[in-house]
């Protein structure tokens, strides 16, 4: 929750300054997190959250 609230506070203030295209990224982030959000609050007291498979890091040389 406290980032889909720093997502809105940024929001507010890119609309204020004008940054159209901050706006519209900051809008994409807020959809996600919302949709995380949604998931946590649908899942059943007590079971697991899905989150995904984690991905292995590429080996750096």
């Amino acid at each position: 929750m406290e980032i889909h609230d720093n997502l809105l506070d940024r929001i507010a203030e890119a609309e204020q300054e004008g940054w159209l295209g901050e706006i519209e990224g900051l809008r994409v982030s807020l959809a996600g997190a919302q949709s995380k959000i949604d998931q946590i609050d649908s899942a059943s007291e007590g079971r697991p959250v899905p989150l995904g498979m984690p991905k292995p890091r590429p080996a750096t040389t």
